[in-house]
């Protein structure tokens, strides 16, 4: 029945929750629970940068201090505040049509002023710190912009790793969607925070979703049972980390703060998750 025997989604949750994973995967490695041994990464939006640190053997500790501008020779993202509007207006009125949303949100990210692309890319070059696919199996789903369908990229798809990770993350009205092999591509969130549904055939799944206190479980809870693991663990914010997060998970400021946060709660989670992560690295 199962494929994989251990697979680590990554979800959506901005900087501060990029941050916030990163510190968690550090502290867990801290205490003998290696996320990168996974045989699946599945990283979506922020996740993906994560995702790629992790799949390519890199220490998510290199990641305590944020990457500034002024190290990779860009200027701060360039925020289109009035099409930001727009496009969280249509997805708050989703729930009808979600394909449609996705296809309106689209036309919106495509429209809006949020500088060149090529910023964006070296950006998050800069974060992930690869430029190759690593040899496992790593999943960064995006979505076209034209159409709202989504897209998965692995190292099969003719997508450079960078690019990737940059689509992944490509918020309308934040950053810019993001040309690959023709066609312009925009946030994997949009179809779900942590597309969950992609590990499909793991024996152990862990889902690790930096804004679980911010929407509903019902699209994750319907992923889950999609992926039908024998175990599955769910880690998210304690409520210390989200104090420490604030109110907005794109604050770039709250980096550190957020980074530190998940590095203390690494030492409850990995109670949780070791019996699990070990189980699933015995093979049948």
């Amino acid at each position: 029945m199962y494929t994989l025997d251990r697979a680590l989604v990554l979800g959506a949750g901005g900087p501060v929750g990029a941050a916030w994973m990163a510190g968690l995967a550090c502290g867990l490695r801290y205490d003998r629970v290696d996320l990168s041994e996974a045989d699946l990464i599945v990283g979506t939006s922020t996740g993906a940068i994560i995702g790629a640190v992790l799949a390519t053997g890199q220490d998510p500790s290199r990641l305590a201090a944020p990457v500034r501008p002024a190290d990779t020779g860009t200027t701060p993202p360039q925020v289109d505040g009035h099409r930001l509007g727009e496009a969280f207006a249509v997805l708050g009125n989703a729930a009808s049509d979600p394909a449609e949303a996705r296809r309106r949100v689209g036309q919106i990210a495509l429209a809006a002023d949020t500088g060149p692309e090529q910023a964006h890319i070296i950006r998050m070059r800069a974060l992930a710190d690869a430029d190759q696919w690593p040899d496992g199996q790593l999943l960064i789903p995006g979505t076209d912009a034209e159409t709202g369908e989504q897209k998965v990229f692995d190292r099969a798809s003719g997508a450079p790793l960078p690019f990737a990770v940059a689509a992944s993350t490509a918020f309308p009205g934040i950053y810019p969607p993001i040309t690959i092999n023709g066609r312009r591509y925009m946030d994997g969130a949009l179809h779900s925070a942590t597309n969950a549904q992609l590990a499909a055939g793991a024996r152990t799944l862990v889902v690790i979703d930096p804004q679980a206190h911010l929407f509903p479980r019902e699209l994750l809870h319907r992923e889950l049972a999609f992926v039908a693991a024998y175990t599955v663990v769910t880690i998210e914010p304690d409520l210390a980390s989200i104090r420490t997060f604030g109110s907005d998970l794109n604050d770039r400021a709250a980096w550190e703060p957020a980074y530190q946060a998940g590095l203390r709660q690494a030492a409850d989670v990995a109670e949780q998750l070791r019996p699990a992560w070990k189980a699933g690295s015995d093979t049948d």
